[in-house]
């Protein structure tokens, strides 16, 4: 059997993620707190449209991937590789895809791996 490529959807990716920085926002209009309407408001977690919000994703899916087993690769930082038996799993993470390369069998597994961490979508074979 020969090599197939995969391509899976994380959902929700640049929500909620945790981030390291002290970020402030101001609170939206409509929504301010009687009272506090001058305050505003500490992000614990990440939102869309934050320009943190790549950097919080992209730390927890390569600290997931490396708990996992996967090698990061030296010549791209969004390469990732594990060996399976023989075999090489390769996995290629682009923004909130990711594209896995290998026989059936080992890309089922590793994408059950990684649904029991993060809520996807299988988008099926790429073409």
């Amino acid at each position: 059997m020969g090599w197939q490529i995969h391509q899976t959807d994380v959902k929700t990716t640049f929500l909620n993620e945790v981030i390291e920085e002290e970020v402030y926002v101001e609170q939206r209009q409509g929504f301010e707190v009687p009272g506090w309407e001058t305050n505003v408001c500490r992000l614990r977690r990440a939102l869309y449209r934050l320009k943190q919000a790549p950097r919080a994703w992209y730390s927890r899916i390569d600290t997931y991937l490396q708990q996992m087993g996967f090698t990061n690769s030296d010549a791209d930082p969004n390469l990732y590789y594990i060996i399976v038996g023989d075999d090489p799993l390769i996995l290629v993470l682009y923004v909130d895809d990711l594209f896995i390369a290998r026989e059936e069998t080992l890309i089922s597994g590793c994408k059950e791996d990684l649904a029991m961490e993060f809520e996807m979508k299988d988008i099926g074979l790429m073409h």
